[in-house]
């Protein structure tokens, strides 16, 4: 077990992955106004849209839009999300409002590879190898590794250990044969098949052959787990989390009704303070955020400290 990390870097997704399983019902204007809102809770890194195809993802159609329209604050890091060269070719279009941040990416579960990107383990390799290429060659820098579905699959099944720390040996080797330092490697519960004990194991056996190297969890909450995963991770020394306010969102291609969103930010800032590491995020805006949230969607969400409020301010009311 690693000490509890001092500073948490935490990395707000609800407007990509947050929107992308809502129906196509959503204005632009709504999208736009929960950006805006989270701008100004001291989150300093928001992933915003999907350059995605519409096709399959309806509801990210309007993502160009939203990228012109939203607002941005000096001090936030803007990113958007890609899986293939046309999706990166429209975000380089909004260079001007989004960071462009390259990864070497790879999915863990090959039939899920297949189901979302119809491409195989090899393939996966060979994509990512151009698409490195195609980064250095535009000046894009890759700081990222990225293992996708690394806990397990609704499609494969559980991911074994080994598996994992050999993905991650080949992007390593990858990033070498390019001259490439990655200074953040993430592993992704993309179906929530994690448990705090998985979560250990994994990170710990990647802490055993990259004892400095960065880790990064994003972690999915459809089984209820993403916040013990979470404290998991903190307790293995993970300092770099995803998360979605008020807990929004779910993969479409997860072949899971119940599919949910990554761990919810509120309740994982909240969590945070009191256990007296920093986020830099104020709690009670991002509450706001959270109600906000709920009203642009129109339905439930399961974040939970937006109906409970933060202790912080309860305590003050009760001296």
């Amino acid at each position: 077990m690693s000490d509890l990390p001092k500073y948490v870097q935490i990395n707000e997704e609800g407007p990509r992955e947050g929107f992308q399983i809502e129906p196509p019902t959503i204005t632009t204007d709504r999208k736009v106004e929960l950006i805006d809102a989270l701008s100004h809770t001291g989150i300093n890194h928001m992933q915003v849209v999907s350059f995605v195809n519409p096709r399959r993802v309806p509801s990210m159609a309007d993502a160009d839009e939203v990228v012109k329209r939203f607002t941005p604050k000096p001090e936030v890091t803007y990113t958007g999300l890609w899986l293939n060269e046309k999706g990166l070719e429209r975000a380089k279009i909004h260079q001007d409002k989004l960071t462009l941040e390259g990864k070497i990416s790879i999915y863990a579960s090959e039939k899920f590879s297949m189901r979302n990107n119809n491409r195989t383990t090899a393939q996966e390799f060979e994509y990512a190898r151009r698409v490195l290429e195609n980064y250095l060659e535009h000046g894009i820098p890759v700081d990222r590794g990225s293992v996708a579905s690394a806990f397990g699959c609704n499609y494969q099944g559980d991911m074994p250990v080994e598996t994992i720390t050999d993905i991650v040996r080949r992007i390593f080797e990858l990033a070498d044969e390019y001259g490439v330092k990655l200074k953040e490697l993430s592993f992704a519960d993309t179906m929530a098949w994690a448990t705090p004990a998985h979560i250990k194991r994994l990170i710990g056996a990647v802490r055993e052959k990259y004892p400095e190297q960065r880790l990064s969890l994003h972690l999915h909450d459809t089984r209820g787990m993403g916040i013990a995963n979470a404290y998991a991770g903190l307790e293995m020394g993970v300092d770099m989390f995803d998360s979605c306010v008020a807990g929004l969102g779910g993969c479409p291609f997860a072949g899971h009704k119940g599919a949910a969103g990554n761990v919810c930010t509120e309740d994982l800032v909240f969590m945070c303070q009191e256990m007296g590491i920093e986020t830099g995020i104020d709690l009670d805006k991002l509450i706001d955020c959270a109600r906000l949230a709920e009203d642009i969607v129109g339905h439930p969400l399961p974040g939970s400290v937006k109906l409970g409020g933060n202790l912080d301010k309860l305590r003050a009311s009760v001296h």
